[in-house]
């Protein structure tokens, strides 16, 4: 029986059509599934972070006012996604609650730009601009996902991801027009990041989960032709600006119609993705547990009222 339910379903899938959560699926399509939009829901919670930081800090009450906004957002980016991702564990009975926790516990991995640390104001206009620009790219494809549910958060998540990548240029474009320091501190951003948003979209080589995706229509696209396609939209906006791109090799390749770059260090940022050992990867995690196991209480006691009404 298994084996006929598989043939319909990859048919489904090879039709275009998308699976929904109540339909039968594959173990393995719900394991790929679970593993990408875990971390894609700790990511968006785990991003949060770094713009976190700059709430306090942000040179004008509007400038505080917008970066906190963009804060809410990513925090319900992840609570959305991770809705998602329960009811895919369902099988499993693995929780929310639990999903969450194996952030602080290592149990799940997040973005390397989310380890790295939020130095300066230009840093926090470089999140928003080129890692947000980075994510919507990553995201945009991920709309053709052959897992309806999925598809369906993203939509709303793009929408709102493509007003976080605008508040990010609106930053770099007032730097950029700005004084000779913080044009410096500008370029100084750039360079920072640079290396980091080429890791972000992972190996060049497709590893056996990632083939198993694209076999599944989970995804439709690989890591490099993602990255082409920052590349291709930000190096020429980088450059308009009268900044420079960090590598002496990067070049665009007429013939082969791609993009050449400085390879990033795979093995240093693996470690801090793998390992968490990134600068700010114990301190964020930290947080994480202290707002998530102290504020248990208040949960239960919602879950209780909750309860309470419905027995009226």
């Amino acid at each position: 029986m298994q084996e006929q339910d598989y043939r319909s379903f990859m048919e489904r899938i090879e039709r275009g059509e998308k699976i929904e959560a109540t339909e039968w699926m594959p173990d393995e399509y719900r394991k790929l599934l679970v593993k990408l939009i875990h971390m894609h829901a700790v990511s968006e919670i785990m991003g949060a972070y770094p713009e976190k930081e700059w709430v306090p800090k942000a040179p004008s009450l509007r400038r505080k006012l917008a970066i906190m906004a963009k804060v809410q957002d990513e925090m319900g980016h992840g609570q959305l996604l991770l809705r998602v991702a329960e009811d895919l564990c369902a099988p499993w009975g693995k929780t929310r609650e639990e999903l969450i926790s194996d952030i602080y516990r290592q149990r799940v991995k997040f973005h390397n730009v989310f380890h790295m640390e939020a130095r300066t104001w230009a840093d926090a206009g470089v999140i928003g601009w080129l890692v947000d620009g980075a994510a919507i790219i990553n995201q945009a494809a991920l709309l053709e996902t052959s897992y309806a549910p999925y598809a369906r958060v993203l939509k709303r998540i793009c929408a709102e991801e493509s007003f976080h990548m605008q508040h990010g240029e609106n930053i770099i474009l007032a730097l950029a027009m700005g004084t000779e320091a913080q044009r410096e501190m500008l370029q100084e951003a750039v360079n920072y990041w640079w290396e980091s948003l080429l890791f972000f979209f992972g190996p060049k080589e497709v590893t056996p989960a990632a083939e198993r995706m694209l076999h599944y229509r989970i995804r439709i696209k690989t890591n490099e032709e993602l990255r082409q396609k920052f590349l291709d939209k930000y190096v020429p906006r980088i450059w308009s600006l009268g900044l420079t791109v960090p590598d002496p090799q990067l070049r665009y390749d007429e013939e082969e119609k791609c993009w050449r770059y400085s390879e990033p260090d795979w093995e240093k940022f693996g470690r801090i993705v793998r390992n968490c050992m990134g600068p700010k990867s114990q301190e964020r995690m930290a947080l994480r547990r202290r707002a998530h196991e102290g504020q248990l209480w208040v949960r239960e006691a919602m879950i209780r009222s909750r309860a309470l009404m419905h027995a009226v």
